[in-house]
């Protein structure tokens, strides 16, 4: 009687990080952040040729205190904004259209930050920063910072960085600003985290 072989299972290969494309910045209505991240994710799975990868909402930790009592909370990075890893362009430089409507088509999408015929995607730089900003170097959340409505501040952190403008808004209780910048020549109103900006001295 011939005795059984024991055939030890076989490793699987951990997966290989996915590296295709590049980031960009996706502008969308206010408060619907999530909701059009989950539509983009949803039709990815529909379309996996499409040369739409990921999408997400960045988050991070911060500080705030009430009461006397710290509570350490979730907020978003870039509130009315996301991020769509895709390939926007081909080899020759031309829009992807495949990928261009399948994040376009999206109920609750404004558009792409930058160009309107030719967004500019993120820097490796910036997407580490964005995607790294939920702790400090410590480990620690990041505080609040408090702002009065008329300061001049400089923004210092996500694509619209190194602009200066005005706080025209200030929401304490959830940690948010609004800013007047002026980009491209016209005035624009931001809503930003009270962490993603600077007093102007």
């Amino acid at each position: 009687m011939d005795e059984e072989k024991t055939v030890a299972p076989q490793e699987q290969p951990a997966p290989a990080e996915d590296n295709r494309g590049q980031w960009f910045v996706l502008h969308t209505l206010s408060g619907h952040e999530k909701k059009v991240c989950e539509s983009i994710k949803r039709q990815i799975c529909l379309n996996d040729q499409a040369g739409v990868y990921e999408a997400c909402v960045p988050m991070h930790k911060v500080v705030e205190v009430r009461q006397r009592q710290p509570k350490v909370k979730s907020q978003k990075v870039f509130p009315g904004y996301i991020l769509v890893r895709m390939d926007l362009y081909d080899e020759l430089g031309e829009v992807n259209e495949k990928a261009w409507f399948l994040v376009r088509s999206v109920q609750g999408v404004l558009g792409f930050v930058g160009n309107i015929n030719h967004p500019v995607p993120l820097t490796e730089q910036e997407v580490k920063d964005i995607l790294g900003v939920e702790e400090d170097e410590n480990g620690a959340p990041v505080a609040m910072a408090k702002f009065d409505v008329g300061e001049v501040v400089r923004i210092t952190n996500g694509p619209f960085e190194g602009f200066e403008g005005t706080v025209t808004e200030v929401d304490g209780e959830r940690g948010l600003l609004k800013v007047m910048v002026s980009i491209f020549g016209r005035s624009t109103s931001l809503e930003l985290e009270s962490w993603q900006v600077e007093r102007v001295n």
